[in-house]
């Protein structure tokens, strides 16, 4: 009896060891704080693949840069000190012309064009990143981004010489073309920049501007629309080649089904985060006719920075785009 006993609690072992085995823990770094849409959406997608694979597949977010800052989140994912993680694609526009394309103004100022422009390149996207051993997993955009500013703005004339935020590289040439001093600040470190009188200036979003109190150092959001710049959560292709089928396809339900919610909370939250904004103090204005006529030269400048720099690949993209818009 005591032998059956103890074959029985051995057997128990071997199957709670083997359970535990089975089970597999992925780390997602992102930039953002928990408050912010897309954290709250990658939360949630957290949660679904947990259930959706009955526990296998464990994902540990780590909100506000707290494991790795956002120019490091994409190395460390490629390099597998990460299973997945989530970045913003313009911050990559120096190792590839295509990371910069929604970040260049006015090629996409709505949403309905921002998903026509993502549907074109995003097989190109797809193919740039599996040669990185990067798998994309899913992609949300931002609000619109319009300029927050100290000074009230009638002009590019009025921002030359403003300290102002470069957190891209289609920021900093921004900046360049507008006569700016650019500082690189990543997010996490803005609403200090801000405090201290480190810049007066950056383009964003109404989002970031109410999770990074924006509205406590700077008064005025000119709502210029210029561009919709995306996330994106990315995996190890090893990593995710790793999983089982039943794994691999929960991770991919999950995944289009943030896809979805996410790109619907980006413009629910866009109206809510402006009214947050305006409720704190901030006064949201309409750009005036001289300021988004010399936003849109220097739209035009930086669309041809892009077609030189992308070359005939990235001239199909944008003939993709054109054709799915018409």
């Amino acid at each position: 009896m005591k032998r059956r006993t103890l074959a029985a609690c051995a057997a128990a072992l071997l199957m709670t060891a083997g359970a535990v085995s089975a089970q597999t823990k992925w780390d997602l770094p992102t930039a953002y704080p928990t408050s912010n849409f897309h954290t709250e959406n990658i939360l949630q997608f957290a949660k679904d693949v947990d259930a959706a694979s009955g526990g296998k597949l464990k994902i540990a977010v780590h909100a506000n840069a707290s494991l790795f800052k956002a120019p490091e989140i994409k190395r460390a994912v490629q390099s597998s000190q990460a299973q997945a993680g989530e970045i913003l694609l313009a911050n990559y526009a120096n190792e590839n012309p295509l990371y910069a394309l929604d970040g260049v103004p006015f090629v996409a100022s709505s949403y309905a064009d921002a998903r026509k422009l993502y549907d074109a390149s995003k097989p190109a996207m797809e193919k740039l990143l599996a040669a990185q051993n990067i798998k994309l997993l899913f992609s949300v955009p931002w609000a619109p981004q319009g300029i927050f500013s100290k000074r009230e703005i009638s002009s590019v004339a009025d921002l030359r010489g403003i300290k102002w935020r470069a957190y891209s590289p289609a920021t900093a040439r921004i900046a360049q073309l507008i006569g700016a001093q650019p500082v690189q600040i990543q997010q996490a470190e803005l609403s200090a920049a801000m405090a201290t009188g480190v810049i007066e200036a950056y383009m964003s979003s109404a989002s970031t501007g109410y999770d990074t109190k924006t509205y406590e150092s700077i008064k005025n959001f000119y709502d210029n629309q210029a561009w919709i710049p995306k996330n994106a959560v990315l995996v190890n292709a090893k990593a995710f080649a790793a999983l089982d089928a039943d794994t691999q396809a929960a991770v991919l339900k999950a995944a289009a089904e943030a896809e979805t919610r996410g790109w619907k909370l980006a413009q629910d939250k866009n109206l809510e985060y402006q009214k947050q904004l305006v409720a704190r103090g901030m006064t949201i204005r309409k750009p005036s006719a001289k300021l988004d006529a010399d936003l849109r030269q220097v739209g035009e400048v930086m669309q041809a920075d892009w077609r030189k720099a992308a070359g005939p690949d990235g001239a199909a993209i944008l003939d993709a785009y054109q054709g799915k818009k018409s």
